[in-house]
């Protein structure tokens, strides 16, 4: 059985596993149900992984780095790896996971990658540090994928809900190319909102994620068939976002990414990658996201 850590207040009650510092539970104690997805793997393995060191895949799944090709995998290895527990409290947990002879295989950098889970009230707040304990410069870039159950409540379905956003615009996002699982960078679609809001359509992830960049999205909520939201991911200062979900799956993934896939094509260096994030030796980077549960 999996090592689980439970963080408790009297709004919430939050699971989360060794196995990949993975967020498994957010128990919504006012209304009495589960928010997080289940990791029924009919649909979807699992809950809320974390995404180092690469949002989503590399074109032809590998990238060049000092004229080397490393192979890679799609979401990187963080999500597969044991972490180590290093503080356990009533409202908080932190996890570490540090550069080892099998992680140097495909990513040749010495990073300690930790990651906290921390309760204040009604909110999760998800806080990733990296550092850089190398002598050279490290490349990568990291995301949240936390799934929430769409629909949430009994008796309806999931076209029933919206999607509701901190902006009352059109959105502009691009899409996956399904061959190599990258991004179609040179054709923009674009999300038209009636009063901050977009219906969740049947085919809506017909092709995949759809993938909003230039810092669109620094709040986004799933709202009830009223329109009135029960859960929400506050991302300042991220300039990517995803939101995904298997065709018929009753979940939605609300994704706040700090750098994604590659663009489809690229095959430069990794230092060239648009949005990667660069770490000068004992560098550390901190960044954080907020799960609102209403």
């Amino acid at each position: 059985m999996p090592n689980i850590h439970y963080l408790e207040n009297q709004y919430l009650t939050v699971a989360v596993a060794d196995a990949g510092a993975e967020l498994t539970s957010i128990y919504d104690k006012k209304n009495q149900r589960e928010i997080i997805w289940e990791a029924d793997s009919k649909y979807w393995k699992r809950h809320a992984p974390v995404l180092f060191p690469n949002v989503g895949k590399h074109y032809l799944n590998h990238y060049l780095y000092n004229g080397t090709t490393y192979e890679t995998k799609q979401h990187g290895f963080a999500r597969d790896m044991e972490f180590v527990c290093t503080n356990d409290t009533t409202d908080r947990v932190t996890h570490q996971l540090k550069a080892n002879a099998d992680t140097r295989k495909v990513y040749p950098f010495d990073f300690v990658l930790e990651i906290t889970h921390r309760l204040d009230e009604n909110q999760v707040i998800v806080q990733w540090k990296v550092t850089n304990a190398g002598k050279e410069a490290m490349y990568f870039t990291i995301g949240g994928h936390p799934a929430f159950k769409v629909p949430i409540l009994e008796n309806t379905k999931q076209t029933d809900y919206q999607l509701i956003f901190d902006k009352k615009e059109a959105l502009a996002y691009i899409l996956v190319d399904k061959e190599t699982g990258t991004a179609i960078d040179d054709t923009v679609y674009h999300l038209e909102l009636n009063q901050s809001k977009y219906a969740i359509t049947a085919h809506m992830f017909d092709k995949d994620a759809l993938i909003f960049d230039k810092g669109q999205i620094q709040w986004a909520a799933i709202g009830y068939p009223d329109g009135s939201p029960y859960v929400a991911i506050k991302c300042n200062g991220f300039p990517n976002f995803g939101i995904w979900s298997v065709p018929g799956a009753p979940f939605v993934c609300l994704e706040p990414w700090d750098g994604r896939c590659d663009n489809k094509g690229f095959e430069k260096e990794i230092s060239k990658k648009p949005g990667i994030n660069m770490l000068a030796s004992e560098e550390i980077y901190h960044k954080e996201y907020k799960i609102i549960v209403y």
